[in-house]
């Protein structure tokens, strides 16, 4: 397997494309940046940087073709709809219902999830995305608005589903879909969960058949923020390539306007490198 080193194809230069993956913080201090280079030959480079405050997160979210963010970019429709009448003191809207589970169970709370949360749930099999409304996510989230009001001030919207500069991801998702199953958490300080971290380094790299470079390998082992935004960046990739979930039906691509829209990749990692640059 080559070396995950080069910008450029033995052959000479190669169309070129930049991935971004932020695995977000409420504090600048705790956000974990990938940047991560394609070319034709796939994964030609990858690197964590550490940006000089959001002014330099927002720069290299300009310079990047897409940014994969692990942040919800809006609220709930019916969470918002029920805070605006109590806030006016007007009476509540009707509790809404999400259609229920393949298996005939209930789908999740319309209060505490979106649409694209309970989308997620069902594709993924397993627990419930944080919730956006009710979870301290929410601070997180307070955050990511700023930072996409700061893009499109400065004449960059972001369309909130992924359609622009930014999308959505989830890395726990992510590693599902791909086949990169878990016994523990790998979301902690202890042994374990540093044991499960390197399974995952090591299934990434045999899915996109090639070594990742030793400093990013170390800092995935060592933190499961930067593994994260090493997962946020592959996602984006993915997202460039037309190989996620979009919105299909009038209510999706209507809910991911307003409550954001989580990009679901394709099975197949090795799919990121094949795809032309």
């Amino acid at each position: 397997m080559d070396s995950v080193d080069s910008a450029e194809s033995p052959d000479g230069p190669a169309a070129r494309t930049v991935t971004l993956g932020v695995d977000l913080a409420a504090s600048a201090r705790r956000t974990a940046v990938c940047r991560a280079v394609w070319t034709r030959e796939g994964l030609s480079a990858a690197e964590f940087v550490v940006p000089d405050g959001d002014e330099d997160l927002l720069a290299m979210v300009r310079e990047a073709d897409k940014t994969g963010l692990d942040c919800p970019l809006g609220w709930p429709s019916d969470f918002v709809a029920t805070v605006v009448a109590h806030h006016r003191g007007l009476r509540l809207p009707p509790p809404a219902h999400f259609a229920e589970r393949t298996d005939g169970g209930p789908g999740l709370d319309p209060l505490r999830y979106r649409l694209t949360d309970d989308l997620t749930w069902k594709a993924t099999a397993t627990r419930p995305p944080l919730s956006v409304s009710t979870d301290l996510l929410g601070v997180v989230a307070l955050r990511a608005a700023r930072l996409l009001d700061a893009l499109a001030a400065a004449g960059a919207p972001v369309p909130r589903d992924g359609s622009g500069a930014v999308a959505e991801v989830y890395p726990a998702a992510a590693l599902r879909l791909w086949g990169i199953r878990l016994d523990r958490s790998y979301k902690s300080a202890a042994p374990e969960a540093r044991s499960a971290r390197e399974h995952v380094v090591r299934s990434l790299e045999a899915g996109l058949a090639r070594p990742l470079p030793e400093p990013l390998r170390a800092r995935c082992a060592d933190s499961h923020d930067h593994l994260d935004a090493l997962l946020c960046a592959l996602v984006a990739r993915a997202v460039l390539a037309g190989d996620t979930r979009w919105p299909r039906s009038p209510e999706e691509r209507a809910a991911a306007r307003r409550e954001g829209w989580i990009h679901l990749p394709g099975p197949d990692l090795g799919a990121l490198c094949r795809s032309a640059g």
